[in-house]
């Protein structure tokens, strides 16, 4: 079961995104300020993370601040009723995955939850090179050579000794009408084979 924390100072609050994310099948720990907040970082690890920024004692951006510091990339969304672009910025530059206006629905914390597993499942498909040459296949099967030679790129990146990236990127360029690169990445394949 994946484990969030919720981080503010408002007891209906917690109530409300514990009930909503216990429905969602996680399991939840609760802190009412950001004192608490660094505790359960320090003792605990989270999938997810809910913090309010205008929290008692410790602010809700020097938590997150704090646990940068301290190598913890838990996943935060933030939660404020007071949205400026200065928290915006300040908060995304600290890592913050998401920004949730209060007052807020159950339907928005699980549309927000959606987006963020989305997010998660994509760039976890990305890191994988398999996933670029598939996708470089298809955008080179529908005729779309740029796309096609952009994710074929990015698989060579991760695997530059699969003979399967050459010929798709000398397919893209020779799509693109680019026959000199497409001979040369031709060639590259052919030493693998």
């Amino acid at each position: 079961m994946k484990k969030v924390l919720v981080v503010d100072d408002t007891k209906n609050i917690r109530m409300i995104l514990t009930k909503c994310l216990e429905l969602e099948g996680y399991e939840v720990l609760t802190a009412s300020d950001g004192t608490q907040a660094l505790e359960l970082f320090m003792t605990n690890t989270f999938d997810l993370a809910f913090l309010d920024i205008k929290l008692p004692g410790v602010r809700g951006t020097e938590v997150l601040k704090r646990i940068r510091e301290n190598g913890i990339k838990t996943p935060v969304i933030i939660i404020t009723a007071y949205a400026t672009v200065k928290n915006a910025v300040d908060c995304t530059n600290l890592g913050a995955v998401a920004y949730v206006q209060k007052p807020f629905s159950a339907d928005k914390i699980r549309n927000v939850l959606m987006e963020f597993e989305n997010s998660r499942l994509n760039s976890k498909n990305e890191e994988n090179s398999e996933n670029f040459i598939l996708r470089a296949k298809a955008f080179l099967d529908a005729n779309n050579y740029e796309k096609s030679l952009e994710l074929a790129q990015k698989a060579l990146v991760k695997d530059i000794e699969n003979p399967e990236v050459y010929l798709l990127i000398s397919r893209a360029y020779r799509g693109l009408g680019n026959e000199k690169s497409a001979e040369r990445f031709y060639q590259f394949y052919k030493t693998f084979t």
